[in-house]
């Protein structure tokens, strides 16, 4: 491993792309992940990659798309509202098989909300903000140190399915400093190289990317290509933790931020007597349903607590398809729940 340094969540992401190898990066400013875009500009210079503050979050993720399709490793990021302008150019890289990585530090919304942290862009990402039947992987760190491990495995990830890797983050996690211990950084001359690139074709046939196909049958069969990929995702990608849910009546569902703080709360009611677990997805596309539902085999309740007003709730329930009750906490617009209240909300399901 490399040296061990205090940094932000956004710096921590940044930092751990360019590590990953990333060769070419390309957003508009937003907060509230300003801070990694200002490390970028100030680090891809000087290693001689590709660093471009596009004119707006639409050119930010055609350039993606351009690089992508080049063999590059490439990356974005915005907050809420600037993924949203993405989401066309996100839907042209699934549908492309393009490899990219794609950072949303969540704010409070809709419209222009506030840059307070929320998890409301659930949906978006998990669902296919786009246009299509696609999807991404999205990654949900809940640490500062998870948030460099996972932009390192989104890099892998995106170029092995050729996929777009979304890492979904919030506000708070963009913004909070922790030690880190960064990985060593890869050389992006000892990648692999890729055939399907759009590098010129001297010597083979014409490498052609592409999402438009004008014939019904074609293109049905590109879709099931997707499809089938995907599949492969789901079974081999699902990622899940953890946390006292042996033994626990009752247990909290929770990803990012949230789940981090109902680390505590588990440590707060088993003082209490109370067994409680927490079920924390880490891929939060493909969600770990199965890995859910038997926890909840064993548990008479599992509570979602998000910072939203009940996007995974919807996942949750899927997977838990009425094994034990399955009540929701929230809080909106950038509203964060504290430990207590957690905990109060909790008390409230204690049979």
């Amino acid at each position: 491993m490399g040296e061990r340094v205090l940094l932000r969540g956004n710096e921590v992401i940044a930092e751990a792309a360019i590590r990953a190898g990333c060769q070419c990066y390309f957003a508009y400013p937003i907060t509230p992940q300003a801070e990694l875009l200002e490390h970028m500009a100030r680090h891809m210079p000087r290693l001689g990659r590709t660093f471009v503050q596009a004119e707006s979050e639409i050119g930010a993720i055609s350039m993606v798309y351009g690089a992508a399709a080049a063999g590059a490793r490439t990356m974005t990021s915005s907050s809420s509202p600037g993924i949203s302008l993405k989401q066309e150019g996100i839907s042209y890289l699934a549908g492309s098989n393009l490899p990219a990585v794609i950072v949303n530090i969540v704010r409070g919304g809709p419209g222009l909300g506030n840059i307070a942290p929320a998890q409301c862009d659930y949906f978006q990402a998990t669902k296919g903000g786009g246009h299509g039947d696609y999807r991404i992987i999205v990654l949900g760190p809940s640490t500062v140190p998870e948030a460099g491990d996972l932009t390192m495995l989104a890099f892998e990830l995106a170029d092995k399915y050729r996929i777009p890797v979304m890492i979904l983050a919030d506000g708070m996690l963009g913004q909070m400093m922790e030690p880190v211990e960064l990985p060593e950084p890869i050389d992006p001359a000892s990648l692999p190289k890729k055939e399907w690139a759009t590098t010129g074709a001297a010597g083979r046939k014409p490498n052609i990317i592409l999402s438009f196909d004008l014939d019904p049958e074609a293109l049905k069969r590109m879709n099931l290509a997707l499809q089938a990929k995907y599949r492969q995702i789901e079974a081999n990608e699902v990622r899940f933790e953890g946390t006292a849910t042996e033994d626990a009546d009752l247990v909290i569902a929770a990803h990012g931020t949230i789940a981090r703080i109902a680390k505590t709360v588990v440590r707060m009611a088993r003082a209490d007597g109370i067994r409680l677990g927490l079920f924390r997805p880490i891929t939060l596309w493909p969600f770990p349903y199965s890995a859910l539902r038997t926890i909840a085999d064993r548990a008479r309740t599992v509570l979602t607590v998000e910072m939203s007003a009940g996007q995974m709730w919807e996942d949750v329930r899927l997977a838990v398809a009425e094994r034990a009750a399955t009540p929701f906490y929230g809080e909106l617009g950038g509203v964060v729940p504290t430990p207590r209240g957690i905990l109060s909300e909790v008390k409230k399901h204690v049979q």
